[in-house]
């Protein structure tokens, strides 16, 4: 009688262990998600160096515009004769044909899709503009967070939008039919007064429940495992608490950024602000395991022609920041009166060719290299 007893014991045993083992492979399987693959890439590039981006880049340029064709154009590449490494986007007027730039949102998927064959890091910011584009990003007339939240009057126009930007990510797939990753950076400079969603027009707890239902919607109930979440106050912060003042909570951030232009300005003191920004957001991502940006900065007009290597590079060699940072954007090129990459008759043009020569300045020739 023992012996059947210790026989039925150890065979409950080993199928509780088999059990627990498929549960483990289950997980797994999850962690190895199209999103945390591109996590791993980004930790791997980032010892090397910074990965330079660019707004726009392969939509539109000085002098030249995208029309859908097979062949691509940069103002990067013309410049340095590479294209960047980031490649960055924005969804504005999603559920519309055309985004915020004029660019058709089916040239976006269409050079997101190129960029990611190239080997390029897509990353997507998104100014929302409601009700049929009747109230823009920068309308802050009325308190608009509180009545989208769950039980708001406007709950429902959230939820359509965030359709919208679901259907949108879920055609981003490579040759091979797999989700292609995206680094998504909604509610960006809410530490600032100029979108809707800013500080002034909303509590802080209301904007971290919008954030949460965001992510939450786009992850859980449309199942998008290709997204790696960015969070990225402007420059009105002086300490970490302060730069986590409007943080939803470690399970919804995977990238800690801070968009930066103003303090460019303001000569050396400013230089000494955004070097001392800078690793705090460092120092919150390797607490908190994340990966640390520059999401967005630059000089536009570049009406300083040694902009990038006596101000940005100087920033970026301080404390070792090369290393740390995983990317930098600089916005995009419209024309000649708004552009942040210089076009090849502009004076700064040897100045961004000087930059780019640092061993530390990563364009996509350099990323591919390494991760080969």
């Amino acid at each position: 009688m023992k012996s059947i007893i210790k026989i039925s014991l150890l065979l409950i045993l080993v199928l509780t262990l088999n059990s627990c083992n498929q549960l483990l492979r289950n997980v797994s399987e999850k962690k190895t998600s199209t999103s945390e693959t591109l996590f791993k890439k980004l930790q791997r590039i980032n010892p090397k160096g910074i990965m330079f981006g660019h707004q726009d880049d392969l939509a539109y340029g000085v002098g030249w515009k995208y029309n859908g064709g097979d062949s691509i154009s940069s103002d990067v590449e013309k410049a340095v004769g590479q294209f960047p490494a980031v490649l960055g986007w924005d969804i504005g007027k999603i559920g519309g044909p055309l985004n915020i730039d004029g660019v058709p949102f089916e040239h976006i998927k269409k050079l997101i899709i190129k960029g990611d064959s190239m080997g390029a890091i897509n990353t997507v910011s998104w100014h929302l503009f409601l009700f049929n584009d009747s109230i823009s990003a920068w309308n802050t007339k009325n308190r608009i967070v509180e009545t989208l939240l769950p039980g708001g009057v406007n709950h429902q126009e959230l939820v359509n939008q965030l359709d919208n930007v679901a259907a949108f990510f879920k055609e981003l797939k490579n040759a091979k039919g797999d989700p292609i990753p995206i680094i998504f950076r909604p509610w960006h400079e809410m530490d600032g007064k100029w979108f809707w969603w800013g500080e002034n027009y909303c509590t802080k707890e209301q904007f971290k429940e919008l954030f949460v239902f965001t992510v939450d919607y786009l992850k859980e109930k449309k199942g998008l495992n290709n997204l790696l979440i960015a969070y990225s106050p402007d420059r009105n912060f002086h300490s970490e608490e302060e730069y986590l003042r409007f943080y939803p909570g470690d399970a919804y951030i995977d990238i800690l950024g801070i968009d930066d232009y103003y303090d460019f300005k303001e000569g050396e003191v400013g230089i000494d602000a955004i070097v001392n920004k800078l690793n705090i957001v460092v120092d919150v991502a390797s607490k908190k395991n994340k990966i640390p940006a520059l999401t967005e900065t630059g000089s536009d007009k570049l009406e300083d022609p040694k902009w990038f290597t006596e101000k940005l590079l100087k920033v970026l060699d301080s404390s070792n920041l090369m290393s740390k940072l995983s990317y930098v954007l600089v916005w995009r090129n419209t024309d000649v009166n708004h552009f942040y990459v210089p076009y090849l008759e502009h004076p700064s043009i040897l100045d961004f060719q000087n930059f780019t020569k640092n061993s530390q300045v990563l364009l996509l020739d350099d990323v591919n290299k390494i991760l080969k």
